[in-house]
């Protein structure tokens, strides 16, 4: 019983894509393997175990390209409001985050209320809560 226990505690959430951002974060991630090639795994990884939807039918609570996105940062209890982009579109200090940074990676596909477990960039392990995704957040970081 014990066992079961620590492999769903273990076991990611599961995850959907809509079929361009499954396309383009994959061409993505193959182009970026040599240069990153721990995000790019990630990505995937996490496109590879997605539930992969029509566009358009990407539910309005589940973060895609271009979603607002307030989470919790586990370690910390610290939380964030982040618009999720494309690399030439990101700026840190106007909220937006690349895909193809690991907090990016690590949200991309995720519902409201689900948290799964990432390493930042010097490889210590967290954990991401989404708490809300839509476009009414406000957008303190």
């Amino acid at each position: 019983m014990m066992m079961n226990t620590t492999v769903r505690a273990k076991a990611r959430p599961p995850i959907l894509l809509c079929e361009s951002d499954a396309d383009r974060i994959a061409d993505l991630a193959v182009g970026v393997e040599t240069r990153l090639p721990q995000v790019s795994a990630m990505l995937l990884k996490e496109i590879d175990r997605a539930r992969v939807v029509r566009d358009g039918a990407l539910p309005a609570d589940v973060v895609g390209m271009g979603s607002r996105v307030r989470f919790r940062d586990g370690s910390t209890g610290t939380e964030r409001t982040v618009r999720l982009v494309y690399p030439h579109e990101a700026d840190i200090a106007a909220g937006k985050v690349s895909i193809l940074t690991p907090i990016g990676a690590g949200l991309i596909g995720l519902r409201e209320g689900q948290s799964i477990r990432w390493e930042d960039r010097d490889g210590h392990p967290k954990v991401l809560q989404v708490i809300a995704v839509g476009e009414e957040l406000d957008s303190a970081a």
